[in-house]
């Protein structure tokens, strides 16, 4: 899958980038962090996204997520690690309307208002994403410092009008 370790140069950018994420990790996985102002909560996790999103782009995590994608892994993990994510930060970044996360949404409209771009490509491929028949996905996290299994569904859309 190409080379095995970065250069100086991607090391220090990296270890940049890794050290905010993680940071940022660190605040939004505490219990805390629901105590906090929406608004700020809201801008951490936009942030936090923003930060993977750009990691994306290193070519070994890209490979990895391709192989991931071609059945190195479960499927929906590759759509799940790339897909959702990316579409996720896209949202956030591209519509800066939000202040919160409960105001967040997203519809055609929105998605396809000056082009069709990649939150209209991701919406339309997951109306093809079916799990036992439907379009939820159970997802779970292993929270290494709290010692516990964190589950959550993602709901894909049925349909995308």
């Amino acid at each position: 899958m190409g080379k095995s370790f970065p250069n100086d140069k991607e090391l220090e950018v990296l270890t940049l980038f890794y050290n905010r994420y993680y940071d940022l990790y660190e605040e939004i996985t505490n219990d805390n962090f629901f105590k906090e102002n929406a608004q700020l909560r809201f801008f951490k996790l936009r942030e936090a996204f923003s930060k993977y999103k750009e990691l994306l782009s290193y070519e070994p995590i890209k490979s990895y997520l391709e192989w991931m994608k071609r059945g190195g892994r479960p499927p929906l993990e590759g759509i799940i690690a790339d897909g959702l994510f990316s579409f996720i930060r896209n949202l956030l970044l591209h519509f800066p309307i939000f202040k919160t996360w409960d105001e967040v949404y997203v519809n055609k409209n929105l998605a396809t208002w000056s082009k069709k771009g990649q939150i209209d490509k991701f919406l339309h491929k997951c109306t093809q994403i079916k799990i036992d028949g439907s379009g939820i996905l159970q997802y779970r996290i292993w929270e290494v410092k709290k010692e516990k299994m964190t589950y959550f569904s993602i709901h894909f859309p049925e349909v995308y009008n």
